[in-house]
């Protein structure tokens, strides 16, 4: 028969194929069979196509891999199992690239006479090898069009070799090109009916996800309630860093054991990363084909096992955020529709972390606020606390001459004005400034108090104003000055008159000027605070000697209070010993023991050199070495300034008591711990006891006076 007059009977037959198909196409609407589909139309051309055995392949959009959308001819005759097309099932994939047969998905049509002997049939993979195995001789197959693309096979196999004439490959192609847009359509049709399916299942991903605002909580919730519709052996949420140049793992989920993965990973280690930044979706068919080993991420995959990757971006708002991960260990295993899939979940992922992190913010401002009511509160405690404390009216003493210090102080205080106290050492200078500064408009602020003679002249300047990192050898970092601490409150300059001469033009400068600058800075910073000063020192003398500055003195001594000693305020000592009684007492575990009449006669005949710090020292002392009760004189250990008598030892130029004559108070000290030494017959221990001292008091002492050899 030749080629014309063939396709010249064709032609009506292929008119009766098409209504058959058409009949078959309305069929579809319920339930459509593709096997039973094919036996029908294989009947209906086997006068035209000699056959055994029919098959159709369906190609993916990509290209790469096909299922086989329905087979037909005797049981022995069917070798695919569980890769038919409308079963969905990504295992069902076959790789193109590995078939004899791929010619045809590039338009070629393939004719062989016997396979047996066809070269182009050498090297068969196993599929194809049971072709061969059930006696299947003859083989043509044609590519299906439709859309103007390939979409498939159309293949004719027979038991009997050279079956196929030169005429048979163009009736094939007919027949392919009527079937393949019905056939188009039928996939198409069940793909859409599957992705409907799939999408409704998403829904259940809100109750997974409404278990907790943790998205670490639910994730192996999330991770099941996703399964069923999108199968992986790896599920993971990456974020980007703060920075957006790393991304951290949040959660993950492995069907199958995995190597232990970093938590932060640099994104450009990932060859998708671009893609990602960009809000693309990247999916991946062989991550041995296509990924970068080179790059450790890609190589972090590659070595886990994966095979197919699908990642998706987590967009919040305009921004993206992260990625959503699937893997999976076989090759080929994500399609388009699990793209859109995966996209969907996202979004569920990001609704999600958008609530834990507004939880986040909420128990953050939560608890901000919580600690912000407790500091205001603690401040507030402690502002009565320290006004209770400081409080001008809180100053113990009665003395006239006292009173009219404190009543000066209380008129400067509610000012700005720089104040300098002066008095003798001991007299209380520090404390009315604290009390001047929280009777003040800076009350809120810091008072911040330097002692300018305990520290040599270029440290002070750094404690003054700060310095800048590399200023000296040693400053290795930027450290601000007291100006600085101080800022909003009051700065006190404890002995004021030990400034040195460079030290003291800084600070002139400050005072006038308002600004100051670090050591070894540049930036000029706003000198906010109140300035008090004391000093202990005639500063008029010390103007006349040349020792201070005569400007610098006109600035501090714009509102001076002047503290009288303790031995000028009469009674006041009893008032102040009574107050030491009572608080160190509590303090030391010694109740209030009380003073006995010649304690008070002691205390009122003692001139006090070292003022209200001795009368501190010296009440501290009584009730160490009292056994309780009140204490007396001899507790105290005073004597008057006349009466204390020292002589010169000419071996040695220590100084000595004389026999016979009071002794001082560090020998009256020296002498109470050493009898307490004796009482315990040199236990330590019990000694420290005795004195109501803890062993490491009780061996400063034994170190100061050398008795403890």
């Amino acid at each position: 028969m030749g080629v014309d007059r063939l396709v010249g009977d064709a032609e009506p037959r292929l008119a009766d194929l098409l209504a058959s198909l058409a009949a078959i196409g309305r069929s579809i609407q319920q339930e459509f069979d593709p096997r039973r589909f094919l036996d029908e139309f294989s009947e209906q051309i086997r006068h035209l196509i000699p056959h055994d055995r029919l098959v159709i392949h369906y190609l993916d959009a990509e290209g790469q891999t096909f299922t086989v959308f329905a087979e037909t001819g005797s049981p022995s005759l069917l070798l695919h199992k569980a890769h038919y097309t409308t079963d969905f099932d990504p295992a069902g994939r076959y790789v193109a690239a590995e078939w004899g047969i791929r010619p045809v998905y590039s338009g070629e049509t393939m004719r062989m006479d016997d396979v047996r002997t066809d070269p182009r049939f050498e090297n068969p993979n196993p599929v194809e090898r049971r072709f061969s195995d059930a006696g299947l001789r003859s083989v043509l197959a044609v590519p299906l069009r439709s859309g103007g693309r390939i979409i498939g096979a159309f293949i004719a196999t027979s038991l009997t070799p050279g079956v196929y004439t030169d005429a048979h490959p163009a009736v094939s192609r007919q027949v392919a090109d009527l079937i393949a847009p019905f056939i188009e359509n039928v996939v198409l049709l069940e793909q859409e009916r599957r992705r409907r399916r799939r999408l409704r299942a998403l829904e259940g991903l809100t109750h997974a996800m409404g278990v907790s605002l943790n998205v670490r909580d639910v994730f192996d919730r999330l991770a099941d309630a996703v399964r069923p519709v999108l199968d992986f052996d790896v599920m993971g949420v990456w974020l980007l860093s703060a920075s957006g140049r790393e991304i951290e793992m949040v959660a993950k989920v492995a069907g199958v054991p995995k190597p232990e993965t970093p938590v932060r990973i640099p994104l450009d280690h990932f060859s998708c990363s671009p893609k990602l930044e960009a809000g693309e979706p990247v999916l991946i068919h062989d991550t041995r084909l296509e990924l970068d080993p080179s790059r450790p991420g890609d190589r972090m995959i590659i070595d886990g096992g994966g095979r197919s990757c699908l990642s998706v971006p987590l967009r919040f708002g305009e921004t993206i955020g992260g990625a959503l991960y699937f893997g999976k260990d076989e090759p080929y295993w994500f399609d388009r529709l699990d793209v859109e899939i995966a996209i969907g979940v996202a979004v569920q992922v990001v609704l999600a972390l958008q609530h834990q992190r507004l939880a986040e913010e909420q128990r953050r401002v939560a608890l901000v606020e919580g600690r912000a009511r407790q500091l205001e509160q603690r401040l507030e405690s402690l502002r009565n606390e320290l006004g209770e404390r400081y409080g001008l009216d809180r100053v113990i003493g009665r003395a006239p001459s006292f009173r009219d210090a404190l009543t000066q102080a209380a008129r400067v205080a509610p000012t700005d004005t720089t104040v300098l106290i002066t008095g003798e050492s001991g007299t209380g200078k520090e404390l009315v400034a604290r009390a001047v500064h929280h009777a003040s408009l800076r009350a809120d602020g810091p008072f911040v108090a330097i002692n300018c003679a305990a520290l040599p002249e270029t440290l002070l300047e750094s404690e003054l104003f700060g310095h800048e990192r590399g200023a000296f050898t040693g400053a290795d970092r930027q450290k601000p000055g007291r100006f600085e601490l101080a800022a909003g409150g009051t700065l006190f300059l404890d002995e004021v008159s030990e400034l040195s001469p460079a030290v003291q033009a800084k600070l002139l400068r400050v005072l006038q000027e308002r600004e100051f600058q670090r050591v070894g800075g540049t930036v000029t910073l706003r000198a906010d605070v109140r300035l008090s000063a004391a000093t202990n020192r005639d500063l008029a003398r010390a103007v006349d000697g040349g020792k201070f500055r005569e400007d610098l003195y006109y600035r501090l001594n714009v509102f001076r209070i002047h503290l009288p000693p303790l031995r000028e305020r009469g009674d006041d000592v009893l008032l102040l010993a009574d107050y030491f009684v009572r608080t160190l007492g509590e303090r030391m575990g010694r109740g209030e023991p009380g003073l006995s009449r010649d304690a008070r006669e002691a205390l009122l005949a003692h001139s006090w050199p070292g003022n209200i710090r001795e009368l501190s020292n010296a009440i501290e002392r009584a009730l160490i070495v009292s056994d309780g009760g009140l204490l007396t004189a001899v507790h105290l250990g005073l004597t008057s300034t006349a009466e204390r008598v020292s002589v010169a030892d000419p071996g040695d130029g220590s100084r000595v008591s004389r026999p016979g004559q009071p002794r001082s108070l560090p020998e009256w000290e020296r002498e109470i711990v050493q009898g307490a030494l004796e009482k315990a017959k040199g236990n330590k221990s019990r000694a420290a006891k005795l004195l109501g001292l803890t062993r490491s008091q009780l061996y400063t002492r034994l170190s100061r006076f050398s008795l403890d050899t």
